[in-house]
């Protein structure tokens, strides 16, 4: 049964509709990986692919540093101003919110789906960004913990 390939296709699809062109690429190759018969890498991919993502994230948000755009002097108002204490706090939550993102996903897999699902659909109609399901697990390990406060 074609079932994987046919969700693959509509991914694509999806991604061109919605003008998300990381999608629809990344739906492409993993097709592309399919129909030549090279499926013995998903596991690597599924494995370490997320750690590539971010490795290259992270190189990307630091070459104004290795560029020499971000100097020393740019730091101080990091601790002297009410943005650059926002961004801090900021960070430190986000990294938190992915952590917790994490551990979310280690427990419940199959929540994988939904996150997909709801950035598709943040993609095509907020315009949003999908940077990753880290952060979109943080938020549901969030929702969650609060419906359980509620009783929920």
């Amino acid at each position: 049964m074609l079932t994987g390939e046919i969700m693959l296709v509509v991914l694509i699809v999806i991604g061109l509709l919605g003008r998300s062109h990381i999608i629809a690429t990344a739906a492409s190759i993993l097709l592309i990986l399919k129909l030549t018969s090279l499926e013995r890498f998903f596991p690597s991919v599924e494995r370490r692919g997320l750690e590539l993502g971010l490795l290259f994230l992270m190189m990307s948000v630091l070459v104004p540093f290795a560029s020499g755009k971000i100097q020393w002097k740019d730091f101080s108002p990091l601790f002297t101003t009410l943005p650059g204490l926002m961004a801090l706090l900021g960070g430190a939550i986000a990294t938190y919110m992915n952590g917790k993102g994490l551990e979310l996903l280690k427990l419940e897999p199959s929540m994988i789906v939904g996150l997909v699902i709801g950035s598709i659909l943040g993609i095509l109609f907020f315009r949003g960004i999908p940077v990753g399901p880290l952060m979109a697990a943080g938020i549901t390990a969030l929702f969650i913990q609060i419906l359980r406060h509620f009783g929920i």
